[in-house]
């Protein structure tokens, strides 16, 4: 069986979209093959960096990229992972199924070091969870 073009678009491709990307590849690399890319390119974030290695999941070979930055490629699935991304997400050539599912932006917590992680850590398990019991 041919695995399907999946596409994992946020705003900034710097925090839940690389989360999604390497959950998805983990839990569903044999089906699809795994992207993801942002409305704009903000970097990669060192928190989601940090909490995915908690994980033995290493983000060093990554870059935030936009979606003009992809391979021209007809995706099967595009998941939006935030309501701005949801909101803007451009036209894709094909038939790909769209499918939202808004995480709150762990980048955007104030307060302490330690408020900054968990609040990285709240929403990489939302997202692996979301990943892991993926269905289509």
């Amino acid at each position: 069986m041919q695995k399907k073009n999946l596409l994992v678009l946020c705003t900034g491709n710097s925090c839940r979209s690389q989360m999604a990307e390497a959950y998805f590849r983990l839990y569903h690399g044999d089906r699809f093959d795994v992207y993801s890319a942002g409305i704009e390119k903000h970097g990669l974030n060192p928190f989601a960096m940090g909490i995915l290695l908690e994980d033995g999941i290493d983000l060093s070979k990554h870059a935030s990229k936009t979606i003009e930055e992809l391979p021209k490629i007809d995706f099967d699935l595009i998941i939006t992972v935030c309501d701005h991304a949801n909101e803007v997400c451009p036209i894709f050539s094909g038939n790909g199924q769209r499918i939202h599912h808004n995480f709150k932006d762990p980048s955007k917590a104030e307060g302490t070091a330690q408020r900054l992680i968990a609040a990285f850590r709240k929403t990489r398990e939302e997202i692996k969870t979301f990943a892991k019991d993926f269905t289509v």
